[in-house]
Parts: structure tokens; C-alpha cells; sequence
């Protein structure tokens, strides 16, 4: 009924649900996973409670950095007024008071809460779906292009759930005295543009966020895999919960860096598209130059950095508390290791 290798993978895997006890060597091991876990792996419920989780790791933390956000947004688009980020922050609070750095708060916690399920939810759909076509030995051998095909597969829908909002939010953080809030931007958006106001900047997301998230799931896996294996001093089945959560944290910190690298030219260019009315990607491009992209680059890495692992840590958090099937880091297969003369 559910696709076959990563779901194999995951039956056998005595360690894969948040809380177990030992077994005394007579108890069938289903026994024992249906004490553990909640749902099958790769069933609708595992997915849905996936999705769930994203909705609060991207929504929560997106919305919680949104003055960080609007100040790195601000040095992009006028880099002759904002000149760094205490600057920056400086001059928001001198002109729109402390509340001025909530602008965009509304836009931001829907937008990045719809991201963040399709995001978090396609990326479990993918992996699964990508894996069961390659078989378990493939799927352990090409295990990092799989991470990149699944998340740049669920980023293509997530951004396409995230571009309105997105364009709203810039508009209210970068044109002062536009709109203060999303009911006053949004309608004022379709009455001066229509519908293409809200989806004009979907392609520089896919060029921003189609990178970023393959670099943020792969990383962040292979990240987790080195860990175990090299640094954390005990398998991951002996570790205690908050010690895999400390692990997932650090790994999500690393993966964010690499993440906010690789994004940043992609985000400068939405940021002022999203800004000037009648602009395609190009001229943007071509404006800002080799210098004008990398424009708050320190402030997106510790952003971005923050904010990753943050989102790994509460995603983790969510499969911990509903009790879902979580496989350890993966291990070559045992027919794998008799092809390649590793076993007798």
C-alpha cells in the first residue's frame, strides 16, 4: 500500500518513534513499533502531521525575525539611506517608532505558514516517492540527490503558496506610506496591478528559494549523518531526546549558513522587484551589479542561520511530540555490503 524502501527502512528501524522500551528477545518487533508510533510511515496522517509541523517551523520563526527581516530588505533597496544593519535599525525606529519593525508581520506569518507546509509536507511526499522508484540501495548510494530532488520538487509548489504574500509584505516594508497593514497593501495591489501584482516575483522565488531549500534539506541531512557518525560520542539510539534535538539544532545552524549563501542574489533581486513597478529580474539584475546582490549578506547569514535552525529544531520537536516515525541516519544496506564484498 505505501511505497517500499524507505518505508522498509523505517519497520525495521527499532529507534525510529520518540519513546520506546526495551524488548525481551520473544516480542515480535510490530508489536513493539505499534506501541511507539502514532501513524504508519508514509501514511496520509504521517504526511498531513509533517505539513503541520512545517506550518509552525516556517510560520513561527519567519514571523519572529520579521525585524531583522525588514531591515535586511531596507539595506537592499536603499543601501544610500541604510548603510548597515545597527544603521538600519537606527534610522526604522527614529522615523516609524518600535513598532515600525513589525511592519509586515501579517503577510509573513501566512505567507511563510503556507510555504512551510508545502515545504516540510511535499519534501516527506517526495522523498519517499523518489526513493521507492530507486529501490533501497540506490536510495542509500544517491541519497544525496534525492534530498536535493525532493526539496527542490516541494519548494516549486511551497513558492507558489508564498509569492502573494510575499509581495506584500515587501511593499509594506520597503515603500513608506504605502500600506500599513495587509488589508490596506493587498487591495490596493489588485486595484493598481491585478492578480499579477501578487505573482510577479514567483520566478526570482524559485531562483532564490529552489536553492536555498535543496541546500537547506541536503546539508542539513548529510550535516546530521557526519554528526553521529564522527562528533556525537554514542549512536543516536542512545541518546537521550533533547540530545537529538541539540544535534538537529547544530546541524540546522550549519545548514543556514550554506542556505543564506547560496539564496542571497535571488533575495536582493526580490526584494527590489518587488519594489519598482513595471521591473523584470533582468533589469533588477543588471542594476544592482556583482557588489549591489551581496547587500546585506550579514544580516540574511545570521537571519537565515538562526531561523534554520530554528526551524529544524521545532519540526523535530513536532514528530517527537506526535510521536511519528523518525529513521536514524541511513546505513548501508545489508545486500549493498554483500555486493561490495563487506560482509562474508
Amino acid at each position: 500500500m505505501y511505497p517500499t524502501a524507505l518505508t522498509q527502512l523505517a519497520r525495521v528501524n527499532p529507534f525510529s518513534a520518540p519513546l520506546f522500551s526495551l524488548q525481551t528477545a520473544d516480542e515480535p518487533q510490530q508489536s513493539q513499533l505499534s506501541y511507539d508510533v502514532s501513524c504508519e510511515f508514509g501514511s496520509s496522517q504521517y504526511y498531513a502531521l509533517c505539513g503541520f509541523g512545517g506550518i509552525l517551523s516556517c510560520g513561527l520563526t519567519h514571523t519572529a525575525v520579521v525585524p531583522l527581516d525588514l531591515v535586511k530588505c531596507r539595506l537592499q533597496v536603499n543601501p544610500d539611506k541604510y548603510k548597515s544593519i545597527g544603521n538600519g535599525f537606527a534610522v526604522t525606529v527614529r522615523e516609524d517608532g518600535f513598532r515600525g519593525l513589525a511592519k509586515g508581520w501579517a503577510p509573513t506569518f501566512i505567507g511563510y505558514s503556507m510555504q512551510g507546509l508545502c515545504k516540510f509536507g511535499f519534501y516527506e511526499v517526495f522523498k519517499v516517492f523518489y526513493s521507492d522508484l530507486l529501490g533501497e540501495e540506490n536510495t542509500y548510494l544517491w541519497r544525496t540527490s534525492l534530498y536535493l530532488a525532493a526539496s527542490a520538487s516541494a519548494e516549486f509548489f511551497a513558492d507558489i503558496a508564498l509569492a502573494p504574500m510575499e509581495a506584500a509584505k515587501v511593499r509594506i516594508q520597503t515603500q513608506p506610506g504605502y500600506a500599513n497593514t495587509l488589508r490596506q497593501c493587498a487591495p490596493k495591489m489588485y486595484a493598481e496591478e491585478g492578480l499579477w501584482a501578487f505573482y510577479k516575483g514567483v520566478v526570482p522565488l524559485w531562483m532564490r528559494q529552489i536553492p536555498y531549500t535543496m541546500m537547506k534539506f541536503a546539508c542539513f541531512e548529510r550535516t546530521v549523518e557526519t554528526l553521529y557518525k564522527y562528533v556525537v560520542p554514542k549512536p543516536r539510539s542512545e541518546c537521550s531526546k533533547p540530545e537529538q534535538l541539540v544535534v538537529t539544532f547544530v546541524a540546522g545552524y550549519i545548514a543556514g549558513v550554506f542556505c543564506a549563501i547560496v539564496s542571497h542574489p535571488a533575495d536582493s533581486v526580490v526584494s527590489v522587484l518587488n519594489k519598482e513597478k513595471g521591473s523584470t529580474a533582468a533589469q533588477v539584475l543588471k542594476k544592482l551589479g556583482p557588489k549591489g546582490v551581496w547587500k546585506g549578506l550579514v544580516a540574511r547569514i545570521i537571519m537565515i542561520g538562526t531561523l534554520t535552525a530554528l526551524q529544524w529544531f521545532i519540526y523535530d520537536s513536532v514528530k517527537v511530540y506526535f510521536r511519528l516515525p523518525r529513521p536514524p541516519p541511513p546505513e548501508m544496506p545489508e545486500s549493498l555490503k554483500k555486493k561490495l564484498g563487506l560482509t562474508e
